[in-house]
């Protein structure tokens, strides 16, 4: 059976190339190549992640270029760019293979090679009932830890301030209602408290004044497909203003996602690759909120590369007055001990997520420590200091030098000021359902999970700063998340040493 086969060929390619000692190639490629034959969907979360030295991929792609059939691979362009220029060269040379190898937006009926091809571009063909991937050929996801978050900017429609101005000017029956409702929506948002997200969920009152309208000849496209998808999927309806200049955008996103995603699985057998999925081997969270149904998972954990974890006791809680000043004497006892000359080089990095706080901290660090504080840059000395939120950290790990120190503000719990975050959770309480423990948990596990991962690369120190992970009593499952880890009780020098 071709298992037996990717088993051989892969292990003698990683005995010979001798330079990645991820401990699970063998048994993932057993496990994808056993999928590939049988047509069964399959979940396998590898503890690892894209920007990982470990080469996980060589473990589904061994199986793929010895199959067969067709499959078509969906990934971020930094993966398809690593896959193409080294892994499948690599790959190919050793095995003589010639299966054709292509990468677009659509899966020729005659092709029976590997396609690669954007999450964009799969996800439009897919949920627009498209046929440009065929049904039946086995589908690989690698990144399915920021799967959702595709989907959600693929159904997410907005209309802006020249659509806007594109309706009143082309409609003969509804200019001035147009007019009226654009400036009822944005005296509404006048009237509401800014936030970091510049956004919130428009109520009731407002979603009324909107369906006074009615599509009509001259309505825009872009109109169109706005109102075809709220119209369609209820959901989450959010206005962005411009204070200064009055300018108002519209956004409509499905907020019930399962219900619409299922359908797309069927069509094909699909193997999911992701990080940290969830802390639970069969990722129940993670497919309920996707509509997938039954499939093989397996969950490979991080068993060899410890951290060192601090996590002081003492501190007030995120959300009281007195935790400011203490996040910064922590902050700044850190950093001292850090730039320590007994230290071992690498960047410091903190993680701070609420939005004004970061800015705070920023100042108050740059202020001590000078030229060495950024905030969500690239460009950083050895020695640096780096300020982030958790989506650049998420989407930069790759371009940034090895931290030796992450410390964590808060626990990345998603912010009930982010308006879609907002719609997810009211859809929870609609339905009577935990809204914390089925949303807000899992995904504050992933980020965590993600972040850490870098330091684990290099055993460095991971230093958290909210207490809640030991007090509350869904702490202990952030803990498990950072699991494994030598938990040390004060932050000495010797802490930063690799």
């Amino acid at each position: 059976m071709i298992e037996a086969k990717v088993h051989g060929a892969l292990r003698d390619f990683l005995r010979v190339s001798g330079g990645d000692r991820w401990p699970h190639h063998l048994t993932m490629a057993r496990l994808v190549a056993r999928a590939l034959r049988l047509g069964r969907d399959a979940l396998i979360q590898t503890g690892v992640f894209p920007n990982s030295s470990q080469r996980y991929a060589l473990s589904y792609l061994m199986p793929i270029l010895m199959s067969p059939t067709a499959v078509v691979l969906v990934a971020s362009s930094q993966v398809r760019r690593q896959l193409q220029e080294r892994d499948i060269p690599d790959l190919q040379g050793w095995l003589g293979s010639e299966k054709p190898i292509l990468e677009g937006d659509r899966l020729d009926r005659d092709f029976d090679g590997l396609l690669l091809t954007s999450p964009e571009a799969w996800l439009r063909d897919r949920l627009g009932g498209g046929s440009d991937f065929r049904d039946g050929v086995p589908t690989l996801i690698d990144g399915a830890d920021d799967w959702e978050r595709w989907i959600q900017n693929s159904l997410t429609v907005a209309i802006s301030p020249e659509d806007w101005f594109d309706w009143i000017t082309a409609s003969a029956q509804q200019s001035a209602k147009i007019r009226d409702v654009q400036l009822t929506l944005v005296q509404g948002s006048l009237a509401r408290p800014d936030n970091p997200y510049q956004a919130h969920l428009i109520d009731q009152d407002d979603q009324a004044a909107l369906s006074q309208l009615h599509p009509d000849a001259e309505m825009p496209p872009a109109w169109r497909e706005f109102w075809e998808s709220w119209r369609s999927h209820p959901g989450a309806v959010w206005a962005k203003l411009n204070r200064h200049q009055g300018q108002l955008w519209l956004y409509h996103s499905p907020v019930d996602i399962s219900k619409i995603l299922a359908p797309l699985w069927q069509r094909q057998p699909m193997v999911w690759v992701g990080g940290a999925l969830d802390l639970d081997r069969d990722a129940l969270a993670f497919r309920e909120r996707l509509g997938l149904g039954e499939m093989t998972c397996v969950k490979f954990n991080p068993d060899r590369h410890h951290l060192h974890l601090y996590a002081p006791e003492r501190l007030p809680l995120p959300n009281t007055p007195e935790y400011k000043a203490a996040l910064l004497r922590e902050l700044h006892e850190l950093i001292r001990i850090g730039s320590s000359a007994d230290t071992a080089a690498g960047l410091i990095t903190i993680i701070v997520g609420d939005v004004p706080l970061r800015a705070i901290v920023a100042a108050q660090l740059a202020a001590d420590f000078g030229s060495r504080v950024r905030v969500e840059q690239t460009d950083l000395a050895e020695n640096g200091i780096l300020i982030s939120g958790w989506s650049f950290w998420r989407d930069h790990q790759g371009e940034l030098p090895a931290s030796k120190l992450l410390a964590i503000a808060t626990l990345p719990f998603p912010s009930l000021e982010d308006p879609y975050v907002a719609a997810e959770v009211a859809h929870y309480k609609q339905h009577r359902q935990d809204w914390f423990r089925l949303y807000l948990l899992p995904t504050a596990l992933r980020e965590l999970q993600r972040a850490i991962a870098p330091l684990r690369e290099v055993q460095g120190t991971v230093v958290l700063l909210d207490v809640r992970a030991i007090y509350r009593s869904y702490g202990k499952q952030f803990f498990a998340a950072l699991s494994p880890y030598a938990r040390v009780n004060s932050p000495e020098v010797g802490l930063f040493e690799t």
